[in-house]
């Protein structure tokens, strides 16, 4: 949700970015945001990806440079709470577009196998429907898929490296009875 919906405080860097070395996946259970202990819903985490050329893209976060320290701490001590479902946090370079390093050790909070809300990997059209379904205090899980989408598509992500991602938002619209979205014309 950091890709659409930055913490109070910060600021969105207004170019796009990726990771290397890491592939976007459906495996981390939300029981505190899009689901519920009872039914939980589904978000994405980072996952290693040794295929060359893999790569994530999205945006990264800059808190003000006109922050205080102790907005600063404040402002981490938000995104750790807020992400406290998932139970690792790397540094990772983010790249522009022109392949250079934009942000260098940004904070990336990731699920793991080790985490308690790990689901591992899930066939698509099970996905679908947990993600059409499932609702937590946040807001239904779908909404959490379609702004992922939406904010990917604004910054010029369409299909590619994330086809499998705008598959599942055609797939949780059709069983929503939603318009299938935005015709996908990009290259990234």
């Amino acid at each position: 949700s950091l890709v659409w919906k930055p913490p109070e405080g910060a600021r969105a860097v207004p170019i796009r970015g990726y990771i290397r070395g890491y592939r976007r996946v459906w495996w981390q259970q939300s029981t505190d945001h899009r689901g519920t202990p009872e039914a939980p819903g589904r978000t994405v985490t980072l996952v290693e990806d040794p295929t060359p050329g893999a790569l994530v893209w999205g945006a990264a976060m800059l808190v003000s440079e006109n922050a205080t320290p102790e907005e600063t701490a404040r402002i981490m001590a938000d995104l750790d709470h807020r992400e406290k479902q998932y139970d690792h946090r790397l540094s990772l370079d983010v790249y522009g577009t022109d392949g250079k390093v934009i942000a260098r050790d940004a904070v990336t909070y990731v699920g793991t196998p080790r985490g308690a809300n790990w689901a591992g990997d899930a066939p698509l059209p099970d996905l679908a429907s947990i993600i059409a379904t499932a609702k937590g205090p946040s807001g239904p899980n779908y909404e959490y898929l379609f702004n992922l989408c939406d904010a990917l598509r604004d910054i010029g992500v369409i299909g590619g490296v994330e086809a499998e991602l705008f598959e599942l938002e055609k797939q949780v619209r059709v069983l929503r009875g939603a318009p299938t979205g935005p015709a996908s014309a990009g290259k990234l």
